[in-house]
C-alpha cells in the first residue's frame, strides 16, 4: 500500500481532528450537524482510496466555501448596520474579523490546492483502489 503525498496527508490528519471534534460535539450536545460531520465521509473515501473520494473531496470543499461566502455575506451587512456590535469573543478574548477571514482563505485555499493537484489525482486513482 502507497503512501499518501505530505499535503494529502496533512489534509487527511486536518480532517480526522475535525471528525473527532464532530463527533465529540454532536454526542455533547445531542444534535448533529452536518457541515461537521460531513468529513467523515470524505475521510473514509480518501483513506479507502476510493473511486469517488476526489468528488466527494471537491464537493465538499465547495460546501464550506458556500458556507463561509454566507457567514461572510452575513458579517458585512450586520457591519454596515452596527459596527459596534460585530465581533467574535470567545473565552473573554476578542478576535479580529480581518484574522477570521485571512485564516478561512488560507484553510480553504489548502484545500482547494491539495484537491486539484496532480499527487492527489494519481493517489486516489491508482490501481489499488478500493470502491
Amino acid at each position: 500500500m502507497t503512501r499518501p503525498p505530505l499535503p494529502l496527508l496533512l489534509l487527511m490528519l486536518m480532517y480526522l481532528l475535525l471528525a473527532i471534534v464532530a463527533l465529540w460535539r454532536a454526542i455533547d450536545t445531542q444534535s448533529m450537524d452536518l457541515f461537521s460531520l460531513g468529513v467523515i465521509p470524505v475521510l473514509i473515501g480518501m483513506v479507502l482510496k476510493a473511486k469517488w473520494a476526489t468528488v466527494v473531496l471537491k464537493v465538499y470543499i465547495a460546501i464550506q466555501a458556500l458556507g463561509f461566502s454566507a457567514l461572510a455575506t452575513t458579517a458585512i451587512l450586520a457591519y454596515q448596520i452596527s459596527p459596534e456590535d460585530v465581533k467574535v469573543v470567545v473565552d473573554g478574548q476578542s478576535i479580529p474579523i480581518p484574522l477570521i477571514a485571512a485564516i478561512a482563505i488560507l484553510l480553504l485555499a489548502f484545500q482547494l490546492f491539495i484537491a486539484f493537484s496532480k499527487s492527489t489525482k494519481s493517489y486516489l486513482t491508482s490501481e489499488q483502489s478500493i470502491g
